[in-house]
């Protein structure tokens, strides 16, 4: 694949995701900045009730901000024994400052009487492309697993520790990093948006 140089905002604050959305963007051509880089940025209320939603409401508003187009993605944990939650709320699950041991903590003990063979989970991402002029894609990527009864592995973050992938046999915070980029959900929806970019842009060259 021919590389892509160009540079993209990411519409992220949080330093673990940012520098893995770099780490998937980079080998590409494409220079990624953080929100860290535009301090005056609007912070984006995320009240949709699909991840869709979110991750446009994101793209859109931060993109017409800083007049370059963005990438923002609104993941989470969908689990099947909580009626699909904590889903949009996963980063909130224990409280709008709640911090990745206290949402862990939570989720342990919603599912505490759930046993073996019951606790059926996935990752989902949806990554939002918004340009200045208005156009916007979306990119989904999804990746299941179980689960566990307690933390296990020391990469990753959110609820890394938590959700097993039973076909590798590893927690995803026992993946490391070269790894998970292979394989999560948001390295899919990744790679579905660097498919249809490198398609564009080469139609948009032919035209010219």
């Amino acid at each position: 694949m021919n590389s892509l140089p160009l540079t993209i905002v990411l519409a992220t604050r949080n330093p673990h995701k940012g520098k893995e959305l770099t780490a998937l963007l980079s080998p590409y051509g494409i220079e990624a900045a953080t929100l860290a880089s535009f301090p005056g940025a609007p912070e984006v209320v995320e009240d949709g009730k699909t991840f869709e939603e979110n991750a446009r409401k994101k793209a859109v508003q931060i993109s017409s901000y800083t007049h370059l187009p963005t990438l923002a993605d609104d993941s989470g944990l969908v689990v099947e024994a909580l009626g699909g939650n904590p889903g949009v709320y996963s980063a909130r699950y224990a409280g709008e400052k709640a911090t990745d041991e206290e949402n862990n903590r939570k989720l342990l003990k919603e599912m505490a009487a759930v046993p073996p063979g019951k606790r059926q989970a996935s990752f989902v991402s949806v990554i939002a492309y918004a340009e200045p002029e208005g156009e916007v894609n979306l990119f989904r990527g999804v990746i299941d697993g179980e689960i566990l009864f307690e933390p296990r592995g020391a990469y990753g973050f959110g609820y890394d520790p938590l959700f097993y992938i039973p076909s590798l046999g590893k927690s995803m915070a026992e993946l490391a990093p070269e790894e998970k980029n292979r394989i999560s959900h948001r390295a899919k929806a990744y790679r579905n948006f660097i498919d249809f970019f490198a398609k564009r842009s080469k139609v948009r060259r032919c035209s010219l």
